[in-house]
This record gives structure tokens, C-alpha cells and sequence, in this order.
């Protein structure tokens, strides 16, 4: 045991020292911090920064002419250029777009759009939208229908979200769980497959420097295998550990800048506002379609005790499981090249759960599907992790948890058997007929 904990402090020590894993751990929230304000700055001069579209409008019917509004950073105007004289205009400005209504418009595609490039989906959408809200306007007044009663009658009406629990009622934050959702099975995934890797790597050298030769003189290798796969996998918890901290804290230094800043802005708007109270700059928000406040009010009443305790476990136990086979692959082959043929089957699993998670399991979390890839240890450590925030049943929880220490105590024993012998064999093409003879080689 105390060899053991001797390579486990080995490998950590070694790898928390390297100017890389200090440089990774502040660089990663830095990003963060420049990916939120990078966002802030995009929503808050996306009018600016977009190109006005000049939309020069030819109606023959004429209907749409006079009643198009101008919209962000497209303009309408009414041209009495003949088709032919617009479309030439149009050939030597970019930023020029014919729209073409004839008399028969109710025609299928007797609407028609000239432009020398290719317009973008906002702008025909929203020219699609007005000429059809314009067109049914003027069909309900030939019909003799009040427009102005039936825009009294209008109403808009969304759905908030509760969920029923024990303690009463609460906010669903379906928009938190989705983004936690799909955060976890990123994490899992990129996580599993770099600290795995990590392991594996280092066994491939080892063993082709013939250190390993040496170490196994003094060292069991299953206390070897174990020693570097908990080493590495310490790592990985403390460096997700400090993101997650610093990530936290520079999540609330980046909301109250993004406050204060519009209060800045409605300050300067309102020259009358000079004074603001504390509370009113603690209170004030962006504007609803801003996405940096609208994703950091979603995670408000999120319990992170809960998803970051699960978060851990399916971290460890996942990368318990896979460390232990990546392991194996590195002491069956000389190079990392050769890992290829026994890489793809064993990480098949989490590939295809990963893919699953934003196509499938994020929209139904408490499908029969979903419930089957989080109880499977191979699959459980993403499919788990994106249902959490949606809300698992305790016994499902509790199986899925079990079945992954079943799973990687199982895993654990299988690499130690292969890589017992594959740790001391050099120069010899592997198959997985061999791995099969090696595993069953007695002690």
C-alpha cells in the first residue's frame, strides 16, 4: 500500500509542477471571462456591426409598397426602375437587393429576391413575415373583417414553468438544466479521453524507455497500474476543482460589470437619472434578448452542492473505468500508433452516448433509452450527468452509482490481469487473440 501511494504522489506531483497544468488551470476561466465579454460586447453592438441591407421593392400588385417597415438594419424603398434596371444596380452593390412583387403574388414563387450574393435567413425571413402579414391584411379587409378589432382581441401569452416537489413549488430552469445538461457531457467526455490518455501515454513510455523494467523489480504491477491511474485521476479533481472556482467567481465579477455597465448606459441615455441607488444597480438587468444575463439568470436556484457531488463521482468513477483499459492498450503496444485497433472499441461507447446527449437525451431524459445508457457503467458517467439536472429518481441514482463501482472494480481487474504481461513485452505485433491468452496467463 505504501508503494502504491508512493507512484500515486509521484505521478500528481509531477504533473501539478509542469508549467503547462498551471497555465491551463488560470487560462481556462480567463477564457471564459473573454468568451462572456466577447458575447456581451457582439449583443450589445450587433445592430452596429451588421451591414445595412438597402431592399429596393417593385410592386407591381400595389399592395406591399407602402405599408413594409424598415427593420434593424434593413431598409425599405419603393423604385421605379424597370426589373432589368434594378437588377443591374443590384450587380454592383453588395449590399443591394431587389424585391420583385408581381400582380399575381399569391402565386407559388411569383414572389422573387434579386441580389448579387446570396441574402442571409434573417433577411428573408423577416421580408417572408411582412409580405405575408401585409397579404393577409388585405385579404381580411376584402373579406370585410376589422383589422383594428382583431388587433384589440390579440393576446400574448407564455407559460411559466413549475416544478412540484416536497417542499412546494419552484422554478423549472428548464434553460439551466439543458445548458448544465450538455456542459456535463462535454466535461465527461473530453475529460475521460484526456486523463486517459494521459495514463495511457504514460505507460507507452515507460515502457519504451525500459524504465518500467526497473520499476517492476521493487513494485507489484497492479499496485503500478493503480498507483499512476489515481495519480493522474487526482490531477484531473484538482483541476476541475479550481475551475470550477475560479469559474464561479469570475461568473459573479462578469454579472455585476455587466449591471453596472447598463446602468452606465441608461444613465448616459437619461441625463435627468443622475443618481441611482445601490439597490437599483444591484437589481438592474440587461435586456431580455441579451444572452450573457439571460444565461447567468438561468443558473440562479440551481443546486450546485447536488450536480457538482454527482458531477465528482462520475468523473472519478468514469475515468476509473476507462483509465484502467486505456492503461491496458498502453502496456500491450510500443507506440501510440499501434493504439488505434484497441482504442476505437473502447471509447465506441462513450462516443456514441455523446453524440446521443444533444440529439436524443437532453429532450428526453426520462426515456427508457435514457434510463438504460445512465444505469450502463460504459455509458452511464455523460447519460447520467445530462438527466441530473432534470431530476433522477433517488433508486435510480443509487443503481446507476453502484453499477459504476461494480464497473470499474470489474475493468480495474481485467486491465491488471493484461497488463501484467503486456508491461514486459517489447518488439511483438499484438492481437486481441494474444491480449485473450495474456489475461488468462496464471500468476
Amino acid at each position: 500500500m505504501n508503494k502504491t501511494l508512493l507512484i500515486i504522489r509521484r505521478e500528481y506531483l509531477a504533473r501539478v509542477k509542469k508549467k503547462s497544468f498551471v497555465l491551463m488551470t488560470f487560462l481556462v476561466p480567463g477564457l471564459i471571462l473573454a468568451m462572456y465579454g466577447g458575447i456581451y460586447l457582439i449583443a450589445k453592438n450587433s445592430d452596429a456591426m451588421n451591414k445595412v441591407r438597402q431592399i429596393r421593392v417593385i410592386d407591381e400588385s400595389g399592395v406591399f409598397s407602402a405599408k413594409l417597415k424598415d427593420h434593424k438594419n434593413i431598409r425599405f424603398s419603393t423604385s421605379a426602375q424597370t426589373l432589368p434596371e434594378a437588377k443591374t444596380a443590384a450587380k454592383k452593390d453588395n449590399d443591394l437587393f431587389v424585391l420583385f412583387i408581381p400582380k399575381n403574388y399569391t402565386d407559388k414563387n411569383s414572389i422573387q429576391i434579386f441580389s448579387e450574393k446570396k441574402p442571409n435567413f434573417a433577411l428573408i425571413d423577416e421580408i417572408e413575415k411582412q409580405v405575408n402579414t401585409i397579404a393577409t391584411g388585405n385579404n381580411m379587409v376584402s373579406a370585410g373583417i376589422d383589422l383594428q378589432k382583431i388587433a384589440t382581441l390579440k393576446t400574448n401569452i407564455s407559460a411559466e414553468t413549475k416544478q412540484l416537489t416536497n417542499d412546494g413549488e419552484k422554478d423549472s430552469n428548464l434553460t439551466s438544466a439543458y445548458g448544465i445538461g450538455v456542459a456535463s457531457a462535454i466535461l465527461i467526455y473530453l475529460s475521460l479521453f484526456i486523463y486517459g490518455s494521459q495514463v495511457m501515454r504514460g505507460v507507452i513510455e515507460e515502457k519504451t524507455n525500459r524504465v518500467i523494467e526497473v520499476i517492476v523489480s521493487s513494485v507489484k504491477p497492479f499496485q503500478l497500474m493503480l498507483g499512476k491511474i489515481l495519480g493522474v485521476g487526482l490531477v484531473g479533481l484538482t483541476q476541475f476543482l479550481l475551475w470550477i472556482v475560479l469559474s464561479t467567481t469570475i461568473t459573479n465579477v462578469a454579472e455585476k460589470a455587466f449591471n453596472q455597465d447598463e446602468v452606465r448606459t441608461e444613465q448616459s441615455s437619461n441625463p435627468s437619472q443622475k443618481n441611482i441607488d445601490k439597490n437599483s444597480i444591484k437589481s438592474a438587468q440587461m435586456p431580455i434578448g441579451n444572452p450573457v444575463m439571460g444565461f447567468l439568470n438561468t443558473l440562479k436556484g440551481i443546486n450546485y452542492v447536488y450536480i457538482l457531488g454527482c458531477f465528482i463521482f462520475y468523473f472519478l468513477s468514469g475515468y476509473l473505468l476507462y483509465s484502467a483499459l486505456f492503461a491496458a492498450v498502453g502496456s500491450a503496444v510500443d507506440s501510440e500508433t499501434e493504439t488505434q485497433q484497441f482504442m476505437f472499441p473502447i471509447t465506441l461507447p462513450l462516443l456514441f452516448t455523446y453524440i446521443l446527449s444533444f440529439a436524443f437525451l437532453v429532450n428526453n431524459p426520462d426515456s427508457t433509452l435514457a434510463f438504460w445508457l445512465s444505469i450502463i457503467p460504459f455509458t452511464a458517467p455523460i447519460a447520467m450527468m445530462v438527466r441530473i439536472p432534470f431530476g433522477v429518481p433517488d433508486w435510480q441514482l443509487a443503481l446507476s452509482m453502484v453499477l459504476m463501482v461494480a464497473g470499474f472494480i470489474f475493468t480495474t481487474w481485467v486491465a491488471a490481469r493484461i497488463y501484467r504481461v503486456g508491461v514486459l513485452m517489447y518488439g511483438k505485433k499484438t492481437s486481441y487473440k494474444e491480449l485473450a491468452k495474456w489475461f488468462f496467463y496464471k500468476e
